[in-house]
């Protein structure tokens, strides 16, 4: 297995590396053999973070949500941003070191198994192509933050055989994340960009004029293009993502209404309820309530 990084763990970060005679059961185990972790964990805020490889014998994946780090692949410069997502196949020299004035926080695994560069392929990571761009997705922070609770479960291999399936899950979701085919030749438009903007401002207000120029596109072609591949307007489509970030936060945190919807842009939080309702068909204090039952 590839050295983990020996950066000074901070209180709130978390590094596990699974023992030796659980990753020998996973690798003979038949739900298991194509596709495991061998360690994983979080790094918040890594000032002084940085690592270097000239080789290793895993996939390395990071998933950077805050901050910035510099990347060499060989002799290749790379900057990583919040939201990048990077995944190293076995033999790829690298170096990175976060940025001292916006360190990156970062979820990080190392994995084996024989499906490893299928896993790899299915999820869009063409040899060479190793950076693609999500933004901060709340469904795939849920993913991670899930896989990092397994450690607390102790070493068992029923435990273990689970944190392999969620690796399998983050590699699906992530296929499902890869940019949609235009519905037409000449299409301009291309929804990776729109989406990864959007899950980046959840916290703010977009107007169409903004989304439309970042593809370079009249308010009303872009619209009509938008609605043409999706079946919905591209604002139905935001707010949906903020709905979805605010059930993800109503399950996990103990945020008032009022605090989650003021994260997501909406200083009324009467009228935020209204907008939650109105798409998922009750209240939030109701689908709070429905899902600590």
């Amino acid at each position: 297995m590839s050295n983990t990084s020996d950066w000074p763990l901070p209180s709130d970060s978390i590094r596990y590396l699974v023992p030796q005679f659980l990753c020998d059961k996973l690798r003979q185990h038949p739900l298991t053999c194509g596709l495991y972790p061998v360690s994983f964990g979080n790094y918040k805020k890594a000032r002084g973070h940085e690592m270097q490889r000239s080789n290793h014998d895993d996939f390395l994946l990071i998933y950077c949500i805050h901050g910035r780090a510099d990347l060499w692949l060989s002799d290749e410069y790379h900057q990583i941003r919040s939201g990048d997502l990077l995944l190293l196949p076995p033999g790829v020299s690298h170096h990175y070191k976060t940025l001292d004035d916006d360190p990156w926080t970062i979820y990080w695994l190392h994995m084996n198994g024989e499906d490893c560069a299928l896993a790899a392929e299915h999820a869009g990571f063409e040899k060479g192509a190793y950076i693609h761009h999500y933004g901060t997705h709340p469904g795939l922070i849920q993913d991670f933050d899930r896989l990092i609770d397994c450690r607390s479960n102790g070493y068992n291999l029923n435990t273990s055989v689970y944190s392999a399936s969620l690796l399998r899950q983050i590699f699906s979701f992530l296929a499902l994340l890869q940019p949609s085919a235009p519905s037409s030749r000449g299409s301009q438009l291309n929804l990776d960009t729109v989406h990864a903007f959007m899950q980046e401002n959840l916290h703010t207000r977009l107007e169409l004029e903004t989304l439309a120029s970042k593809v370079n596109l009249s308010k009303f072609h872009f619209v009509n293009k938008y609605k043409e591949m999706t079946g919905l307007t591209p604002i139905q489509h935001f707010l949906h993502m903020k709905i979805e970030r605010a059930c993800y936060l109503l399950d996990i945190t103990q945020q008032s209404v009022s605090e989650i919807g003021y994260s997501l842009g909406y200083e009324d939080s009467y009228y935020f309820s209204r907008l939650f309702k109105k798409v998922m068909g009750i209240a939030p204090t109701q689908y709070r309530r429905n899902h600590l039952k």
